[in-house]
C-alpha cells in the first residue's frame, strides 16, 4: 500500500553557489501535521524560478523513500527527508509504476500525474552533487509532478490510493527517457502527446521531435568567389557570391562570414548568394575596405530558423533598417505567388537602400515610416490583416515593441516570427543580481584552443579545465542552460567550424554539427554560433 511518508515545505531563499546567486525553494522541511493543499501550492511551500517549477501542472512534487535508499547505496551517503527538494515523499509510487495521467487521493485532497520531473542543475547544488541532473535520468528515478483536482488537506501517514489511470499508461519513467535518452519511436510519441494530463512543456517538445529534423549547415568554412561588390546606400554594399556546389539557402536565413579581422554574421538579402552589409564593426568595415570582385570569402553553410513559412495566409513583412536583409530575401521568394505581401519598414530619410528592388518586387501594400517622424507605433499598423503571419527584422527594441503592437492588434503570437540576429537572450533559471556586462576577454587567459563565439565577435582560448559553458560565462557570452550536465540540452549551439570533445558524456548526443557547450571541451579551434 502506498503512502505518504513525510510532508515537506520550504519557502524560496537566495543561495551562495559558485559566486553567483540563486534564488530557490529546492531546501524542504518536513513538518507535522496537515497542511492544506492548494492549486498552485501547499501552505507554507514556495518555488524560486517559476519558469521551471510550480505553477498549476507542477504544484506538488514527489519523490520515492525507494529511490532514497537506491542514492544511499549509489553514492555511500544518508539523505533526509526533502533533501531531494520534493514536497511529499512516499512510499511506493514507482516511477516505473505510476503513469502520466494517473489521478491519486491523499488525505481530503486529489491530484492528477503531469509530468517528470525536470532534473535541473539546484538538486546537484541541494545535494552537492553536480552530476545528480544527469544520474537521475539515467538511472529512471526523476521523480514526477501533480497536478491540484481537489484542494484538501494531507499529513503524513495518509495512504495513498489511485483512484484513475492515465490514458496509454506510459509511465512517469518511460516518459522520461522518450525526452531525454536515444532511442526514441514514433508510436510512443504519438502516444504521449495524446496524453491530455500532460503538461504543455512537455507536450510542447514532443510535437517537436515528431516534426522533420531542421536542415543541419555543413560544419566548417568553404571558399566563395565574390562576383560583384555593389553600393547600395551611404552605408551599405552588397556582395554577391557564387561557388560549386552550393546549398541551396532558405529565405530569411544568413551566413556565417570569416575574414582576417573576425567572424561575424549576414543575412541573406536576396534569392541568391548575396549579403548587405552595413558598415558598423570590425568585420564590416573591413569587408567594405578590402573585398573586391574576384576575391574569395570564406562562408559557413547557410543557417538561421528565421525563414519564410510555407501557407497561403497572408504576410507582413517589417523591418528596421539593415533589418531589411532577410525580409528582401522573403520578398523576392513571395513574388509571383499569389499571397497577400504588406512591408512596413522604418529607416532614415537618408538611407533609402533597396527602395527601387522593392518596387520592383511589388508587394501588396508597402509603408515606410521615416525615423525622424518617430518611432512606428500600433498605430501605424491598424490596417494589417490579422490573420497574417509576421516577420520581424532590426534592434531588439523594435521587435519588441511591434510584437507587442502585432499581439495587441489580435495577431495569433504563434505567428509572430523575429530574427534574434546578435547575441541570444540568456537563459540562467534561478540566478538573480546578474549584471549585463559586454563580452570581454576571461581575467585568467587559456592556453588551450581558440573559441570564437560569432554573434559577440569575441575569440578567447579555453584552459584545460574549462567546458566551452566555463569560457562563455567567464567572458560574460549570454548562455542558456539548465542542467549542466548533457541532459535538457538547452545549451545546445551550432559548430561552424572545429571539433570537441564531450565530458560529461551527455545521455543523448545532439544532432550533427551542434555541440552541448556544458560537456564540449575543444580539440582544435571552435567557431560557434553563440
Amino acid at each position: 500500500m502506498a503512502r505518504l511518508l513525510s510532508l515537506n515545505v520550504g519557502l524560496p531563499k537566495d543561495v551562495s553557489w559558485h559566486g553567483r546567486t540563486v534564488h530557490t525553494g529546492i531546501f524542504k522541511q518536513p513538518v507535522d501535521g496537515p497542511r492544506m493543499v492548494r492549486r498552485l501550492n501547499i501552505d507554507g511551500d514556495g518555488q524560486g524560478d517559476l519558469g521551471g517549477h510550480g505553477g498549476e501542472n507542477r504544484a506538488v512534487l514527489v519523490y520515492q523513500r525507494e529511490s532514497y535508499e537506491h542514492w544511499r547505496s549509489e553514492l555511500g551517503r544518508t539523505f533526509e527527508h526533502g533533501q531531494f527538494g520534493e514536497n511529499f515523499t512516499v512510499e511506493g509510487l514507482a516511477d516505473t509504476e505510476v503513469h502520466v495521467g494517473d489521478r491519486f487521493r491523499i488525505g481530503g485532497a486529489e491530484f492528477e500525474v503531469t509530468q517528470p520531473r525536470v532534473t535541473c542543475y539546484r538538486v546537484g547544488m541541494r545535494l552537492d552533487e553536480p552530476r545528480m541532473p544527469s544520474l537521475m535520468v539515467a538511472h529512471g528515478r526523476p521523480g514526477f509532478y501533480l497536478r491540484v483536482i481537489t484542494e484538501g488537506e494531507v499529513r503524513a501517514g495518509d495512504e495513498i490510493v489511485r483512484t484513475r489511470v492515465g490514458r496509454h499508461a506510459l509511465s512517469v519513467a518511460a516518459i522520461d527517457a522518450l525526452l531525454y535518452l536515444p532511442g526514441k519511436d514514433r508510436e510512443s510519441l504519438l502516444k504521449a502527446v495524446d496524453i491530455p494530463a500532460l503538461s504543455p512543456g512537455w507536450q510542447g517538445s514532443f510535437r517537436d521531435l515528431l516534426a522533420p529534423p531542421e536542415p543541419v549547415g555543413r560544419v566548417g568554412f568553404r571558399s566563395v568567389r565574390v562576383e560583384a561588390v555593389v553600393p547600395e546606400g551611404p552605408s551599405i554594399t552588397s556582395f554577391h557570391l557564387a561557388g560549386d556546389g552550393l546549398p541551396r539557402a532558405l529565405p530569411g536565413q544568413y551566413l556565417t562570414v570569416r575574414v582576417p579581422g573576425g567572424v561575424r554574421s549576414y543575412s541573406l538579402s536576396a534569392d541568391s548568394y548575396r549579403i548587405s552589409v552595413k558598415r558598423d564593426g570590425v568585420v564590416s568595415s573591413w569587408l567594405h575596405d578590402n573585398v573586391k570582385p574576384g576575391d574569395e570569402l570564406e562562408v559557413a553553410a547557410p543557417r538561421g530558423e528565421f525563414v519564410l513559412e510555407p501557407g497561403d495566409e497572408p504576410v507582413v513583412l517589417l523591418s528596421a533598417g539593415v533589418g531589411i536583409t532577410p525580409v528582401l530575401a522573403m520578398l523576392h521568394a513571395l513574388k509571383g505567388t499569389d499571397r497577400e505581401v504588406w512591408w512596413v519598414h522604418t529607416t532614415r530619410s537618408a538611407d533609402q537602400a533597396f527602395a527601387e528592388e522593392v518596387r520592383e518586387l511589388g508587394p501588396t501594400r508597402t509603408v515606410v515610416r521615416f525615423s525622424e517622424r518617430g518611432r512606428l507605433t500600433q498605430r501605424d499598423l491598424v490596417d494589417l490583416p490579422i490573420g497574417a503571419s509576421a516577420y520581424l527584422c532590426g534592434p531588439n527594441a523594435f521587435m519588441d515593441d511591434m510584437r507587442e503592437a502585432l499581439v495587441g492588434l489580435g495577431f495569433d503570437p504563434a505567428r509572430i516570427h523575429t530574427e534574434l540576429f546578435g547575441a541570444r537572450t540568456a537563459i540562467n533559471p534561478g540566478l538573480t543580481g546578474v549584471t549585463t556586462v559586454a563580452p570581454h576577454q576571461p581575467a585568467r587567459p587559456g592556453t588551450g584552443p581558440q573559441i570564437t563565439f560569432a554573434r559577440n565577435g569575441l575569440t578567447a582560448a579555453v584552459r584545460d579545465d574549462e567546458s566551452v559553458l566555463d569560457l562563455a560565462e567567464a567572458c560574460d557570452v549570454p548562455t542558456r542552460w539548465s542542467c549542466r550536465t548533457g541532459v535538457c540540452h538547452t545549451c545546445v549551439t551550432p559548430v561552424l567550424s572545429g571539433t570537441f570533445t564531450n565530458d560529461p558524456e551527455p545521455l543523448e548526443p545532439p544532432a550533427p554539427g551542434h555541440a552541448l557547450i556544458c560537456c564540449a571541451r575543444p580539440e582544435t579551434d571552435l567557431v560557434l554560433d553563440l
